[in-house]
C-alpha cells in the first residue's frame, strides 16, 4: 500500500522534479553503501529499499517519456 501511495506521487510530479528525486535517492544510496563499508549502517534493509525507489523513479520517467 505505501508503494502505491509512492508511485502515485511520482506520477503527479513534473519531469524536472523527478529528475531532482531520482539525484536525491542516489545520492542516498552512495550514502547507505559508504556507511555500510565502514560498518556504521544499522539497518542495511533500506539500501534495498532505496534501490526499488531509484527503479520506481526511472519507470515513471520512461513512462512519461514515452507517453
Amino acid at each position: 500500500m505505501k508503494t502505491n501511495k509512492f508511485v502515485e506521487e511520482l506520477k503527479n510530479k513534473s519531469a524536472n522534479e523527478l529528475n531532482d528525486e531520482l539525484v536525491a535517492a542516489k545520492k542516498e544510496l552512495f550514502n547507505l553503501r559508504f556507511q555500510n563499508a565502514t560498518n556504521q549502517l544499522d539497518n542495511t534493509s533500506r539500501i534495498k529499499e532505496v534501490r526499488k525507489n531509484i527503479a520506481r523513479i526511472q519507470t515513471v520517467i520512461t513512462e512519461k517519456a514515452n507517453a
